[in-house]
């Protein structure tokens, strides 16, 4: 027997109807390099979008066509997110920060009809552009006349008739978006999301456990909407009706302090390197800013430092929440908040359990596999982390030799080694790739950077495992000293020993003026592997 409710599809149009009905009024805003603060509403943004979405059919875009964004944070690239939906074509935004030859690729595999590009990122177009063939490129420009056999989309958008929007009749498992792994294994895989999986992924993320995120809320990603759809936020923020901001290409630290002033941002999200950044500059001067509306920092993308939340919640009050996810997953997969029987522990433990990566979200199940099979839930047992759930990638768009990243039984393969607690709490303890296997025992690389994070002398820190004659791998570290400290390799050992088995270790300490980063922000090990190769043989 079925049950007998209405058959309501959940699509990303149906958000935008949502956020132009119940929230008109409330403010998008963006900050354009050398225009300062554009403000507007849901309600401008909804007019808008559907004009973009009568335009993208004049252009002749069809439903399931893929539509190209290669574009900074600001008011029309989320346009964008919701007038290429609306249009029911497919969002795929482009990570400019890849090689141009991976940016051509990814055009070419996804086969976009359109382009929709920043003016300001012409150049980079430029690189790869005879590399591939929409059938339209259309330029977001401020002033300026746009090149020749280009599309000005404010003239496309003031010739379109919004009028002539009807509100797409969407199945739910159509296609919404595509976004690219950013390739550090191999080439870029594309990963299709459903209008499905989308919505349930917002409505999560809302949620008292999840981001908490409502209309009162003033949301500001410090994470560009072309990484993951910008971790959800548009779409929550849109949801719910927040007041979004949306910043341009260039921003710094102070940038953003003063974002979170001005605007009274009450919760902001972004990878370790920018709050890390903020936290220095918030030690250095700590009267200088008025952060008391900010009720919650998000941070994810690798593993947090303890040291850098207890930072925060210690000498700033500022609360921060660690994620864990992937593209595959829309983004997010678990959230780490402090569970109630550890309200009333030490602060200590408290904190020990903040800086694992959290349960999963509703609707998300994980499980590790070891060599012998699944682990246990005890909270030392390690093995790859394997996930299921409705907003999780079932295959990879158009990549038919990437079969191996899925089990038989249908789980994805998430390639993080991790322990899973009783609670149901993972903890990562490295990618599979970058564990490091000393003499048949493995070392977690994340567990030694975090530790070495902690030091006061060290801005940032990874380890990696260069080829050892006698123990197959042994942990180099890579540090980058903060600006104004002195450190040795012998200081940072003698911090780490205490803490970590001897034979844990590393058995160098090289100084570096910068680690280089993957387009993700990640570090970059495969380059420091390379870099250092030699570094312990000739030390031995």
């Amino acid at each position: 027997m079925n049950g007998l409710m209405m058959n309501y599809q959940l699509t990303l149009p149906a958000i935008l109807r949502r956020a132009e009905t119940l929230y008109g009024p409330r403010e998008i805003v963006s900050e354009l390099p050398g225009h300062g603060y554009h403000r507007y509403t849901y309600r401008d943004m909804a007019r808008r979008a559907k004009r973009l979405a009568v335009a993208l059919g004049e252009l002749g875009v069809r439903p399931g066509d893929r539509v190209a964004t290669l574009c900074w944070n600001h008011h029309r690239h989320l346009e964008a997110y919701f007038g290429i939906t609306a249009a029911g074509a497919v969002l795929h935004t482009l990570n400019l920060r890849l090689h141009p030859d991976d940016l051509a690729y990814v055009v070419n595999h996804a086969g976009d009809s359109v382009l929709v590009v920043d003016e300001i990122l012409l150049p980079l177009l430029d690189k790869f552009r005879h590399q591939v063939s929409p059938r339209h490129l259309v330029v977001i420009s401020s002033e300026r006349d746009v090149p020749a056999r280009m599309l000005d989309y404010e003239q496309l958008l003031a010739a379109a008739d919004e009028d002539r929007f009807r509100y797409p009749e969407l199945d739910e498992n159509q296609a919404a978006a595509l976004c690219y792994t950013s390739g550090t294994t191999g080439r870029p895989k594309g990963v299709l999301y459903s209008h499905r999986a989308l919505a349930l992924h917002s409505l999560a993320m809302a949620l008292g456990d999840s981001f908490a995120i409502g209309e009162a809320d003033v949301v500001f990603p410090v994470v560009p909407m072309f990484h993951a759809n910008g971790w959800g936020l548009p779409f929550v923020g849109a949801m719910v009706g927040a007041k979004q901001i949306l910043t341009g290409p260039h921003f710094d630290v102070p940038q953003i302090l003063r974002i979170f002033h001005d605007e009274r941002v009450t919760v902001a999200a972004g990878v370790p390197t920018i709050w890390l950044g903020v936290l220095q500059h918030l030690d250095r001067q700590p009267r200088a800013h008025d952060l008391s509306s900010l009720r919650l920092v998000l941070i994810a993308g690798s593993a947090a430092p303890r040291s850098v939340i207890q930072g925060f919640q210690e000498r700033h009050g500022i609360r921060l929440i660690q994620l864990w996810g992937m593209t595959e997953m829309a983004p997010v997969g678990t959230v780490c908040y402090l569970p109630s029987d550890l309200g009333r522990a030490c602060p200590d433990e408290q904190y020990t359990y903040r800086a694992k990566q959290g349960i999963p979200l509703p609707f998300i199940e994980i499980r590790a596999r070891g060599a012998q099979g699944l682990v246990p839930w005890d909270g030392r047992s390690a093995g790859e982390l394997e996930v299921r759930g409705p907003w999780v990638a079932g295959a990879y768009f158009n990549c038919p030799e990437a079969a191996g990243s899925f089990t038989d039984d249908g789980w994805f393969r998430t390639g993080d080694i991790v322990t899973i607690d009783a609670r149901g709490c993972i903890e990562i303890q490295d990618r599979a790739k970058d564990v490091i296997k000393s003499g048949g025992e493995w070392i977690s690389s994340v567990a030694l950077e975090n530790a070495l994070m902690g030091h006061p002398a060290v801005a940032e820190a990874a380890v990696v495992g260069v080829a050892h004659p006698k123990w197959q791998e042994r942990p180099l570290a890579v540090v980058v000293l903060r600006q104004d400290q002195a450190c040795t390799a012998e200081d940072l050992l003698a911090y780490l020993a205490p803490h970590f088995a001897r034979w844990w270790l590393p058995d160098a300490v090289v100084f570096v003026p910068e680690i280089p980063r993957t387009s993700a922000g990640k570090f970059l090990k495969k380059a420091l592997r390379e870099q250092f190769r030699d570094q312990l043989l000739r030390g031995s």
